[in-house]
């Protein structure tokens, strides 16, 4: 299951940004956040292939979902300009940012390539 994230929750689990001003990632595994809002059409249609995903990786890789509407914050702290956005953030390392609802295959190469994380057989 993707997790839906407030401010707080992103703060522990992904970056505190109020604390740290250069990168540190304080998640346990790597994480994919999709930046999104309701309204927005490429999003809905993205939204069952990341819940494919959250299962397929399960335990290797963590799945957040921010509603770019009701944290404005957030997205404002990473430049969201256009949604979908995906944050690719590895274990170690600087995150990568991809904008527009890519399909399966790419983000599986995006989550090998940048993750680091291999998709489970």
């Amino acid at each position: 299951m993707t997790e839906n994230l407030t401010k707080e929750a992103f703060l522990e689990k992904v970056f505190n940004f109020e604390k740290n001003d250069a990168w540190k990632f304080e998640g346990k595994r790597p994480a994919l956040i999709d930046f999104y809002a309701d309204w927005c059409g490429p999003c809905k249609s993205l939204a069952p292939i990341l819940e494919q995903l959250s299962e397929e990786y399960k335990g290797k890789i963590d799945i957040y979902k921010i509603d770019t509407e009701a944290e404005q914050e957030l997205a404002a702290a990473f430049g969201i300009r256009s949604i979908p956005s995906m944050l690719f953030c590895p274990a170690e390392g600087e995150p990568q940012m991809a904008n527009g609802a890519l399909p399966k295959t790419e983000l599986e190469r995006v989550i090998a390539d940048v993750l680091k994380v291999e998709k489970p057989v």
